[in-house]
């Protein structure tokens, strides 16, 4: 019995001595996209998109373009911005975090990847904003050449 109790008291007292408050590094939340800047997002395979301004999200499809406009909660993380409500009754949730990012159909190159879940289903796709916009390396190329001739 007594070497039960002091092999708890020495795990507890190792556990404090780990979790030492001096010795734990805070990091900053993720600050890429400001709370008054509107996210543009979108994805194909099935094709979706729209975008999110404060707590305000639309979100649209090809068989409904107008889209569903409804209230999301914001959710600041280290590595990314959380956006969740519901859509139709299902579960919508949209993370959006920094990483090039490509549409596969055009040649665009977006500044972060967004990953939706509606329901059960996951969804890959990119996202933007006005700070951060996409860029198009064809363009760019080609505007560059013309700048040589």
């Amino acid at each position: 019995m007594i070497f039960r109790l002091s092999a708890i008291a020495a795990g507890a007292l190792l556990v404090s001595a780990c979790s030492d408050a001096s010795e734990v590094e805070q990091t900053a939340g993720f600050d890429s996209i400001a709370a008054d800047e509107t996210v543009y997002f979108l994805g194909n395979e099935p094709f979706w998109g729209g975008e999110v301004t404060g707590t305000s999200l639309r979100y649209s499809t090809p068989e409904n373009s107008a889209g569903d406009t409804f209230e999301v909660s914001r959710f600041v993380g280290n590595s990314g911005l959380g956006l969740s409500g519901q859509l139709a009754g299902a579960a919508f949730d949209l993370t959006i975090t920094i990483g090039e990012c490509s549409d596969t159909m055009s040649d665009r190159a977006y500044p972060f990847t967004a990953t939706l879940k509606i329901g059960e289903e996951l969804r890959s796709g990119c996202a933007w904003t006005d700070a951060m916009p996409f860029t198009n390396d064809v363009e760019a190329a080609t505007e560059g050449e013309s700048a040589e001739q």
